[in-house]
């Protein structure tokens, strides 16, 4: 989706050229692994993943990857072609070195990662059971990836303010020190006038609702761009929330823009998202949250709300669809896109991963977004 002409260019802090097709660039290698690049900073625990064809328990044959929140958007960034910077641990071993040769490939800036001796690196195993069932099992306590602390932000923040700060509700959720690090690096944003995009991500297996709860009500002042699912939306809400607070989706993401969230934007699978905005206010452009016409596929639904409707995919995996999302969303917000513009590329990115097997390998890159609209059957010669 091509900028409108006049369009305001978006309000994150400026610093970064852009190259063609609007996609930030900044100096360094085109790797994307000298310091101190990176328009988007993310940090979080990056794991060695095995994913299985069926039941653990019987054995058989397992694929060899990487899987963590962060840095699949990372990965998704950088495929569309912005600069990023990943930060986190890996221990010092083998399955570290495949995370980190993985996110260099991928153009992910990893000069503010290390190796650390004294943990192992992350694992994860995905178990499909149904075709739309897949059970996950961890094991990360105590790994490299979780002993994040505090001051990693602050080298992250001196080798370069980025213009976004993204983060998740998992890394909180990993230990005490983590969790710590991510609330420093919200205050860092907010000294540095870095636009914070918060992807809510709640992971049962790693703390509670009511823990989570305690954590992320306290990040939402500082946020500008928060992102989840229907059913996270509560974890959020202010914890002065009268008992009968609201329960629809609209309601709740209006009580988060009235506590300082500039922008709510809710995922809805293959229903689409939508996003809820203040009057005036937007994570991004300063222009209307109304689609130019022609544009895309979404409509007003009123009450400074717009809804894209998902796009129609045959689904494969539906893991790390949402993360996909995130980086489409951050994507456009980047490139100087409206609302609309936003909600379309995530739909499209969000759909190209469900299309794929995997956490991020689906990730396409920006040439690749129109191949969503293709007919069936069509071979691209």
């Amino acid at each position: 989706m091509s900028t409108d002409a006049g369009r305001s260019a978006t309000d994150v802090p400026t610093g970064t050229d852009h190259g063609p097709n609007g996609s930030d660039t900044a100096s360094g290698t085109a790797s994307g692994t000298s310091a101190g690049t990176g328009t988007v900073l993310t940090f979080g625990e990056t794991m060695v993943a095995l994913r299985g064809s069926g039941p653990l328990k019987l054995g058989g044959t397992m694929n060899v990857s990487i899987a963590g929140a962060e840095s699949n958007v990372a990965i998704g960034l950088a495929r569309l072609g912005h600069s990023v910077r990943w930060v986190g641990a890996v221990g010092d071993d083998e399955a570290g070195e495949l995370v980190l040769r993985t996110l260099r490939a991928e153009a992910v800036d990893v000069s503010g990662a290390w190796s650390d001796p004294g943990a192992p690196t992350g694992l994860i195993l995905f178990e499909p059971r149904l075709p739309d069932v897949t059970r996950v099992h961890y094991y990360r306590a105590g790994s490299a990836g979780s002993r994040l602390t505090p001051d990693v932000l602050d080298r992250a923040f001196a080798a370069s303010v980025p213009r976004i700060l993204h983060l998740t509700g998992i890394t909180p959720a990993l230990s005490p020190t983590a969790r710590a690090a991510s609330a420093h690096a919200l205050r860092l944003a907010r000294d540095h006038g870095t636009l914070v995009c918060l992807d809510v991500n709640h992971r049962a297996r790693l703390w509670t609702a009511d823990q989570a709860s305690a954590v992320l009500r306290d990040w939402v002042p500082y946020v500008d761009l928060l992102i989840a699912s229907a059913d996270e939306l509560p974890l959020c809400l202010p914890p002065d929330s009268p008992p009968d607070s609201p329960t629809d989706t609209a309601a709740q993401a209006r009580e988060l823009l009235a506590a300082g969230v500039k922008e709510v934007t809710v995922k809805l699978g293959p229903d689409g998202a939508t996003s809820y905005t203040r009057p005036n206010c937007s994570a991004g452009p300063a222009s209307s949250t109304h689609p130019a016409e022609g544009a895309s596929d979404a409509h007003d639904t009123g009450g400074g709300s717009l809804h894209q409707p998902g796009a129609a995919v045959r689904a494969v995996d539906t893991v790390g669809a949402g993360d996909a999302f995130v980086a489409g969303y951050l994507s456009a917000l980047l490139d100087g896109e409206d609302v609309a513009g936003r909600l379309e590329r995530a739909v499209t990115t969000g759909a190209f991963a469900v299309a794929s097997s995997g956490d991020w390998e689906g990730a396409p890159t920006r040439a690749e977004l129109s191949l969503l609209g293709a007919p069936p059957g069509t071979v691209v010669r």
